[in-house]
């Protein structure tokens, strides 16, 4: 069993109940209505997909249903911290 640290509810789950949902820390654009269709698909589709240290967005969703970021090594599965939306992370990708 892999169990996850949610930094909302205070305590280790199982991996079971959490998604995870990609790169954390992307930034939307500011003006939407602005971005030529090549930029607006650059935004919604293309992401980073390292082998090793990655910054992921997840989310306790079968839990309190909040978000959290990640850092997790994608080749050894191995989780380095998790924090909540808007702090910054502490172990550099």
């Amino acid at each position: 069993m892999f169990l996850i640290y949610c930094p909302h509810c205070g305590e280790y789950r199982e991996e079971e109940e959490f998604q995870n949902r990609g790169q954390a820390h992307i930034a939307r654009p500011l003006d939407p209505d602005s971005c030529t269709d090549e930029e607006w698909g650059n935004y919604m589709f293309f992401r980073k997909n390292p082998k090793g240290l990655h910054h992921e967005l997840w989310v306790h969703a079968a839990g309190c249903r909040k978000f959290f970021n990640v850092t997790r090594n994608t080749a050894t599965y191995e989780i380095k911290e998790v924090y909540k939306i808007g702090e910054q992370p502490k172990v550099v990708a």
